[in-house]
C-alpha cells in the first residue's frame, strides 16, 4: 500500500467505520453503490470489487459484463446523517473490466481525461454550479403528493419561505462533508430552493454536485418532503436549472473568456441531448427566463450564456441551459472541450443579445434544439461530440 492508503486504513480503525459505500454513477449521472464491510477494503484498494453491471444504464444492458469498482482513497467522507458508531463512509470509484482495461462509459474518467487534455494545451479550469430544486409534501407512505411546501416567492424569508431550515440543514451537513456552500434562498417557483457552491477543480466540483444531490434528497426525507429535480415540474412555473461557471487560466495570465463563450455558442447545438436529455427538460426553454436562443450576455442573465467577473475579479462564463438531471461529468466535460475549441480555433464571438429577442421583430438569433429528438440528431453531426465522446455514450443518449 503507498502512504495515502496506509493513512486511510488508519482513519478506517481510529474513527470505527464499519461500512464504505463504494460509489459510482451511471452513464446519466445517477448515483450507484455498493456497500463492503472495513474488512474487505484492502482488497478494494489492491484489486477492486467486481459487480454484475447488466442493470446499470451504460453498461452493457442484460448481456453487459461485470466491472470492478477502485476506490480512491482521497475521496473518502463520513455520512454525516448514519450511525455516530459504525459510521459509514462512501468513496468514488474508477471503473475497470477485469483486465484492467477502463470502462469506455465511465464518465468520471472521461471528464479526468478531458483535465488532462486541457492541462497538456495549457489550461486549467474551475467550476461552481447553482443547482435549483423543488420541495413537495409526501402522504403517509412517504411518496410526493406534487404539492408544494410552500408559496413563497424569490428570495422571501420566513414564515413564507418554509425551506429556510430544510436549507440550513443541507448546507451544514455539506459542510460537515468538506463542501462549501457558498449561498441558499428561495427560488421563484412555490416549493423552489437554490443553492451555490464555491469553485473548484473540475472533478471535485462534479462530485460535489453529486454528493449534492444525494444529500438533498436524504434530508428532504427525514423532514417528511420529496426533493423533486426535474426540469420543469409545473407548465407555468419556474422549471429548475443546473447554472453552471467556469472559470478558464491560462499559464500567461491572458483572459480567454471571449473565445470560450464563442466555443460554447458555436457546440451548444451538439452538446444538449446531454445537458438536457429527457423530453420534459424543453418544455423549460424560453419560459421564466430559461434561454431559447443561442445567445450570451454581460447584462442579461435570460440568455445562453452570461459573461460574469467573479469576486477575485476574474471574468467567467455561466452556462444557462443544463439542467438538474444533466451528469455533471458529462456536462463538464463537454464545456471544457468546447470551450478548448473556442480557444484553439479562434472562434469569433457574435455580438451580445443584451435585450430580451422579439420573435416577431429584427433578426431572430439562431434557437437551442426544441425537442429531444432534433437533440439527438444534433449531437449525431456534431463533430466535437464524434471526436471527443465515445460511440457508446452517444448511443445510449440518441437512441429512440
Amino acid at each position: 500500500m503507498n502512504t495515502t492508503e496506509q493513512e486511510l486504513m488508519t482513519y478506517i480503525e481510529e474513527e470505527d467505520v464499519k461500512f464504505i459505500r463504494l460509489s459510482f454513477c451511471d452513464i446519466y449521472g445517477v448515483q450507484k453503490n455498493i456497500s463492503i464491510q472495513r474488512s474487505e477494503l484492502p482488497r478494494a484498494l489492491e484489486k477492486g470489487i467486481g459487480i454484475d453491471a447488466s442493470y446499470l444504464n451504460g453498461f452493457g444492458g442484460d448481456y453487459g459484463r461485470d466491472i470492478w469498482l477502485h476506490p480512491e482513497a482521497d475521496t473518502i467522507t463520513v455520512l454525516p446523517w448514519r450511525p455516530e458508531h459504525g459510521k459509514v463512509v462512501r468513496m468514488f470509484c474508477t471503473l475497470t473490466y477485469e483486465d484492467g482495461t477502463p470502462v469506455e462509459t465511465d464518465t468520471r474518467a472521461m471528464l479526468r481525461q478531458a483535465v488532462k487534455y486541457a492541462k497538456s494545451k495549457g489550461y486549467r479550469f474551475h467550476f461552481k454550479s447553482e443547482m435549483q430544486f423543488y420541495l413537495f409534501k409526501t402522504d403517509t407512505d412517504g411518496n410526493s403528493t406534487g404539492e408544494p411546501y410552500d408559496h413563497a416567492g424569490y428570495m422571501d424569508i420566513a414564515p413564507l419561505d418554509k425551506g429556510e431550515n430544510v436549507r440550513r440543514e443541507i448546507c451544514l451537513t455539506l459542510e460537515q462533508m468538506g463542501i462549501k456552500p457558498e449561498s441558499s434562498h428561495h427560488e421563484a417557483g412555490p416549493g423552489q430552493n437554490e443553492i451555490d457552491f464555491r469553485y473548484s477543480d473540475p472533478i471535485t466540483a462534479a462530485d460535489n454536485t453529486v454528493t449534492f444531490l444525494s444529500v438533498v434528497r436524504t434530508l428532504a426525507a427525514h423532514n417528511g418532503l420529496h426533493a423533486d429535480f426535474s426540469p420543469k415540474p409545473f407548465k407555468d412555473k419556474a422549471g429548475s436549472a443546473l447554472h453552471i461557471t467556469v472559470a478558464v487560466k491560462t499559464k500567461s495570465g491572458e483572459d480567454v473568456t471571449d473565445p470560450a463563450i464563442a466555443g460554447i455558442l458555436h457546440n451548444i447545438a451538439g452538446m444538449t441531448v446531454f445537458l438536457n436529455s429527457t423530453a420534459e427538460s424543453y418544455k423549460r426553454f424560453g419560459k421564466h427566463k430559461a434561454p431559447k436562443f443561442i445567445t450570451w450576455s454581460q447584462t442579461n442573465r435570460a440568455q445562453l450564456v452570461f459573461a460574469r467577473v467573479a469576486d477575485t475579479g476574474v471574468r467567467c462564463l455561466q452556462l444557462r441551459s443544463p439542467d438538474p438531471e444533466a451528469n455533471p461529468y458529462l456536462a463538464y466535460t463537454l464545456m471544457i472541450y468546447a470551450i478548448l475549441d473556442g480557444i484553439e480555433n479562434s472562434r469569433e464571438l457574435p455580438a451580445p443579445t443584451d435585450a430580451f429577442v422579439s420573435e416577431t421583430v429584427g433578426e431572430i438569433p439562431a434557437k437551442l434544439p426544441d425537442c429531444l429528438e432534433k437533440a439527438r440528431a444534433e449531437a449525431k453531426n456534431s463533430p466535437l461530440i464524434q471526436e471527443f465522446i465515445p460511440s457508446a455514450v452517444t448511443e445510449i443518449y440518441c437512441e429512440d
